[in-house]
């Protein structure tokens, strides 16, 4: 495919403040800050499918498909591998292959992770994490880490990370079945951390367990600061989409408490969107004391400031985003517009670059 440079002009700049969303009755702030600038964006790659996650090395991006495969695009250049699965894959609505993360040692070993919801004989559901294999023209299914998380029609979660830790981080949704958060011997409503072996660490809050923090509805996001703490971007009901600062072994509330709502014992967000519509946060990343994260119903990138507690609409204009990447100077996403539930141009979806200096100068002005 050809690079298309583009001019891209962000949309309305709104400032968050956190002091302000503390408001019992989840107002929205009345603090509003217009600005309209431009930034050139450049399109990598177009006609993915249904683009989930985004991972690089040694400058080849490697982006799971929600049908099926990983896109690997190198110079521009895209090709759809096939990942051989020992399950059948699900078509469920936001389901399928979802997370993926490249092995620390992938360019010596080939291998990686996959997060993917299947369907077994009888109709029942369920998401694994598992060792993919990559031959050099496709994946295969090597080895199953953790088996039988719970999934519904919807809220699989399904974001993995490797953390500063060196462990393997991963999202689970409520399946829908909102108790289950709550329940510590079920891995719904969880994030998860396990060893690169799929084994549980021994310094997990039990030691038992897979369980890192509980009583999430449905977390998408996860990324680190340099000091190694952690964040995730969570879907709340109806509105009230979440950050979080996740500490080990801790109750984020779901489903005993909403939003910036309080209770002893559970954790409030740093932040939350407030009533509907919803913004839908998904994959995050860190940055020079900032939390990037895509936005599906938002339909952009936001920026929250960790200093600040403030909140920034970078840039809008593509729709659906689902995944965002950093490197150095650049920042890379992916939209999401063939999910079912976008509207896609006829060359969607797409990984797209714009200059991460342009997104930062925006909260400078």
């Amino acid at each position: 495919m050809q690079k298309n440079l583009l001019p891209m002009t962000l949309a309305v700049i709104l400032l968050y403040s956190c002091s302000q969303q503390s408001d019992p009755d989840h107002k929205i702030p009345a603090k509003v800050v217009s600005r309209i600038t431009e930034v050139k964006s450049e399109v990598i790659a177009d006609h993915l499918s249904t683009p989930w996650s985004i991972d690089n090395t040694d400058g080849i991006f490697y982006i799971s498909e929600r049908t099926g495969s990983i896109a690997r695009i190198e110079n521009g250049q895209v090709r759809h591998e096939q990942v051989n699965m020992e399950k059948k894959l699900s078509n469920s609505p936001e389901a399928g292959l979802l997370g993926f993360v490249l092995h620390p040692k992938f360019l010596k070993n080939g291998q990686a992770y996959a997060y993917y919801t299947y369907a077994e004989p009888n109709g029942t559901e369920y998401n694994r994490i598992v060792l993919l294999q990559h031959d050099g023209r496709s994946w295969k299914e090597s080895k199953v880490l953790v088996d039988r998380i719970p999934s519904g029609t919807y809220h699989h979660g399904g974001r993995l990370k490797i953390g500063p830790d060196g462990k393997i981080y991963a999202t689970v949704g409520d399946a829908t079945i909102p108790e289950l958060a709550q329940e510590k011997t079920s891995l719904a409503g969880k994030i998860l951390r396990l060893n690169l072996d799929g084994t549980i660490p021994a310094d997990n809050p039990d030691p038992r367990s897979y369980m890192y923090s509980y009583g999430h509805r449905n977390p998408q996001g996860l990324a680190w600061d340099e000091k190694g703490d952690l964040f995730s971007t969570e879907h709340g009901p109806q509105g009230h989409d979440e950050i979080n600062s996740i500490r080990k072994g801790q109750n984020y509330g779901w489903p005993v408490i909403v939003g910036k709502e309080k209770r002893e014992g559970l954790i409030s967000p740093l932040y939350e969107s407030g009533p509907p519509p919803s913004i839908a946060p998904s994959g995050a990343a860190y940055a020079e004391d900032k939390l990037f994260f895509a936005t599906l119903a938002g339909e952009s990138i936001k920026m929250y400031n960790i200093d600040t507690g403030e909140v920034t609409t970078v840039l809008t204009g593509f729709g659906r985003i689902r995944d965002v990447w950093i490197d150095k100077d650049q920042l890379y996403f992916v939209t999401n517009n063939t999910d079912g539930r976008g509207s896609p141009a006829p060359d969607d979806d797409k990984l797209v670059r714009v200059p991460f200096a342009a997104l930062i100068e925006q909260e400078a002005k």
